[in-house]
């Protein structure tokens, strides 16, 4: 039990060792993109993960590709984001991940 949203993705970042976005709303985007923006400020390695399912996220990845071709990311951090359409090869992509990542 914590006191407030801050808290809870904090701890469940220490927690974690690895972090996983399904189809969903704002919550859902707002928790990845911490957890992703905390591995681009270098606070964790753990590995981030996108599951496209039906193509559900087919905009957002096309826009985090501009952002990369527009010099707005650095292709580096926008490939520490895994996209999968397929929740098996997806977890499979984060645990190996998650394996290659020194503790931080």
């Amino acid at each position: 039990v914590v006191s407030s949203l801050s808290e809870r993705k904090f701890v469940m970042g220490v927690l974690s060792d690895a972090f996983l976005g399904l189809p969903g709303g704002i919550g859902t985007m707002d928790g990845l993109f911490e957890a992703w923006s905390w591995f681009q400020l270098g606070l964790h390695k753990k590995p981030s993960g996108l599951l496209n399912f039906q193509g559900y996220y087919d905009p957002l990845v096309q826009f985090l590709d501009l952002a990369v071709s527009e010099g707005f990311q650095r292709p580096r951090h926008r490939a520490a984001l895994l996209v999968g359409t397929e929740i098996e090869s997806l977890l499979d992509q984060l645990m190996a991940a998650s394996k290659e990542a020194p503790a931080t």
